[in-house]
């Protein structure tokens, strides 16, 4: 494995910290010098770059915000002239104005390398054929995987999301070792497999680099068994690149490594901001090192997790995140996360592992409901009896009384891309 490794990775702690103090400051300077909206926020908060003498002197800096960014739409976070910028992504703007990221040549370059970094930390390998079935678009999922899959020497097979049955023909036809998508999208693409009548275990695929969205270690027994194949977790936001900010290790799963010489991650506390050390849990916040279009300090992802000591990597890890601070449910004053609940659910006999929480107001309470589906085959008693499982474990192991909706299989909505999983009806007329 070790001489697969490039420069970045072959890099000691020491070596390493003294390269992000260097690329820390460059990236300051440009931030302060170019982004007016840094200027205003460093100097509100008393600080400049050359006030970053240790790595540890960056908590005295300001966080940034996704309002922030939103603030500034569309290209008030830029630190390039337009003329400089070769790509523009966007967020869905489903709750908002979208978020917009820019990209020059290089930060291009940077991407493409840093994904097929990921890739190859994943077990795949130049001359692999990847299946590519994130979506295309401003989303950044679909054109950071196919560039960096490139970049490795691997070929590309862009299929995006949707037309599920033919990216089962596609996957049949093309005998890809690796897929790249979201692992809610897996196990649509699973359902599809044996509608048709085809083992997903005979496939050709051998890894599957799933992101976008939580997922659990159950979820990952689950594709794993069913489909006999690596499942690893890549991890990336557009605000701070894309994919390819962190990635699993086939040999270990035990983590994402961090791409420490590109992005720098802390862990605050979501409540106070204050910085927590190492292998305590909170909300993850990136600060770029190389970034030219948009340099983004200190963000604050909503993504909870925990650092770790690098094990495959010198690269510390981050812990699987398991859940966000904004998709967190407060029902009747206990937190909870929808990856608890596919945790419960993957448990649950006679149960199919696709899940909806639908909340909804009962006169001054909240209150929720669990729906999911039954297994081809189910009958009606195992459906009820799988009804009531699932309930006493949500309330054995959660604390909280919710209802829940065994429905018939294939009933829910499947996602092409990144799933809801929380439908909030409080609102609705009649709630």
């Amino acid at each position: 494995m070790a001489d697969l490794l490039d420069a970045g990775e072959r890099l000691g702690r020491d070596e390493l910290a003294a390269l992000q103090r260097e690329r820390l400051r460059a990236t300051l300077r440009h931030a302060y010098e170019n982004v007016p909206f840094y200027r205003k926020s460093f100097d509100d908060a008393g600080v400049r770059p050359e006030d970053l003498r240790a790595l540890e002197d960056l908590a005295r800096f300001p966080f940034t915000t996704k309002a922030d960014l939103r603030d500034n739409y569309p290209f008030g976070m830029f630190a390039v002239d337009r003329s400089e910028v070769r790509r523009i992504h966007a967020s869905s703007g489903t709750t908002g104005l979208p978020t917009v990221v820019g990209y020059t040549e290089r930060d291009l370059d940077t991407w493409a390398d840093v994904v097929a970094r990921a890739l190859r930390a994943a077990g795949v390998r130049r001359g692999h054929t990847v299946h590519v079935a994130y979506g295309y678009g401003l989303f950044t999922g679909g054109l950071g995987a196919h560039y960096g899959a490139e970049r490795l020497g691997c070929t590309v097979v862009p299929a995006s999301g949707g037309m599920t049955a033919r990216q089962v023909r596609l996957i049949l036809d093309f005998r890809p070792e690796a897929i790249m998508v979201t692992p809610s999208y897996m196990l649509t693409l699973l359902d599809e497999f044996e509608r048709q009548g085809v083992d997903p275990r005979s496939t050709s695929l051998k890894v599957g680099v799933f992101g976008a969205e939580p997922w659990t270690e159950a979820m990952r027994r689950e594709i794993e068994d069913r489909f006999a194949l690596d499942a690893v977790d890549i991890y990336g936001l557009s605000e701070v690149m894309g994919p390819g900010v962190a990635q699993e290790c086939v040999e270990t799963k035990d983590g994402l490594h961090v791409f420490e010489d590109h992005f720098l991650p802390e862990i605050v506390d979501p409540v106070t901001g204050d910085v927590l050390p190492d292998g305590e849990r909170g909300e993850l916040v990136f600060t770029s090192l190389t970034k030219e279009a948009m340099p983004v300090v200190r963000y604050r992802t909503r993504d909870l997790s925990r650092l770790l000591p690098g094990t495959a990597r010198t690269f510390r890890r981050m812990e699987k995140v398991t859940g966000r601070s904004d998709d967190m449910v407060i029902l009747r004053g206990v937190n909870l996360f929808p990856t608890q609940i596919e945790e419960l659910v993957l448990r649950t006999p006679y149960v199919a592992p696709h899940f909806e929480l639908r909340l909804t107001r009962e006169g001054r309470m909240d209150a929720l409901t669990v729906r999911t589906e039954a297994r081809a085959g189910a009958t009606a008693d195992q459906r009820a009896e799988a009804g009531r499982l699932l309930a006493d474990a949500v309330k054995d192991g959660i604390g909280v009384t919710v209802r829940v909706e065994v429905a018939a299989p294939h009933t829910l909505e499947r996602s092409a891309g990144k799933i809801r999983r929380v439908v909030d009806l409080r609102d609705a007329p009649g709630s």
